[in-house]
């Protein structure tokens, strides 16, 4: 395992992947920690800033273009862009369970199956993680 891929790849590509892991490791705190309290609260703050770092700075990483330099996995950081917000409003507004079925959707999809793709040999974190794909 080596950093150095990453790391050459740019600010923008290394504080994506550091924001994604670190929402990642967040987000299972916070599916494991108690509801309502002010600590999942100031946490649930700073997941949702790390998906908006993640999702808006994904907008400027273009390894895959399918339509003009986007691929799909743009569409979902457009969801992300607009529902994260709209989840974190449905709490403060007591929708309770739209939130956390927001959070978990945004937990397994944005995070769990866009990660998994991040690994598909020849793309950079499988090339982290590897080493280069011969």
């Amino acid at each position: 395992m080596s950093l150095e891929p990453l790391l050459a790849a740019g600010p923008v590509v290394y504080t994506h992947a550091f924001a994604a892991i670190a929402a990642a490791v967040l987000g299972i705190v916070q599916f494991a920690a108690p509801k309502g309290t002010l600590p999942h609260r100031s946490l649930g703050y700073l997941w949702a800033f790390l998906m908006l770092w993640v999702a808006g700075s994904s907008m400027f990483i273009h390894g895959i273009r399918m339509i003009g330099p986007f691929s799909p996995i743009h569409i979902l950081s457009v969801v992300t862009l607009i529902g994260v917000p709209m989840a974190v409003w449905a709490a403060r507004k007591g929708q309770i369970t739209k939130h956390a079925k927001a959070m978990k959707g945004y937990m397994l999809w944005a995070l769990l199956v866009a990660g998994i793709f991040t690994f598909y040999p020849g793309r950079l974190m499988y090339q982290v993680v590897f080493g280069p794909s011969d």
